[in-house]
Parts: structure tokens; sequence; C-alpha cells
């Protein structure tokens, strides 16, 4: 059974840090690019953060360029989204996917983050 579960989103202040967790399990992770993604209320979802699989390669929004990090650890079946420099903006229900070559494409349920003084 494929998933893909996020964790670590929350209520945070502007400029402040959260890191987000997506632990994926029931498929071969290595063979998969993993993206973070996000949707605002009444919003398009829209792709945040994109990683290879070989974990150089990756690629960023241009709102988020210079703030976010994703990073990955194919050994433990994790993709990881750092974010820092937090704005109100940045408020979202944050989803992890998972896309191999064929392609399968697979989601997670969501983590809500919320950047509020």
């Amino acid at each position: 059974q494929v998933q893909l579960v996020e964790s670590g989103g929350g209520l945070v202040q502007p400029g402040g840090s959260l890191r987000l967790s997506c632990a994926a399990s029931g498929f071969t992770f290595g063979n998969y690019i993993m993206s973070w993604h996000r949707q605002a209320p009444e919003k398009e979802r829209e792709l945040v953060a994109l990683i290879g699989t070989a974990e150089d390669a990756t690629n960023y929004a241009d709102s988020v360029k210079g703030r976010f990090t994703i990073s990955r650890d194919n050994n433990n079946n994790m993709v990881y989204l750092q974010m820092n420099s937090l704005k109100p903006e940045d408020t979202a229900v944050y989803y992890c996917r998972a896309v191999s070559p064929t392609p399968n494409i697979y989601w997670g349920q969501g983590t809500q983050v919320t950047v509020s003084s």
C-alpha cells in the first residue's frame, strides 16, 4: 500500500522557520522524483520545490528561492522541506508528491502551514 505521510506543519510567526517531513512507503522510493506543492485557500495548487532521484537536482518556485530547501534521504524513504524566513503568503496546505518515469503519481494528505503574528 502506497503511503506519503506529511508532518511538521503548524503555526509560525513571520520570519520563523519550519521543517516539513514526508515519509514514503509502498513503492521504490529511489526511483521517484519527489516534490512539495502547496495550495492556499481559493488558489490553485502550485509546485514549491522538486528534487531528482539522485538527490543532486533541485528546482524551486521563484517565490521560495533562497528561503526553502528540499532534500531527501533515500536510505530512509524521507523527503524534507526546510522553510526559513517564512511570510504570511506562505500560508497553505503543503503536499508531498512522488512521480515515477512510468508515470505513477502519488500524493500525501497534506499538512497545514500558517504564518501569522
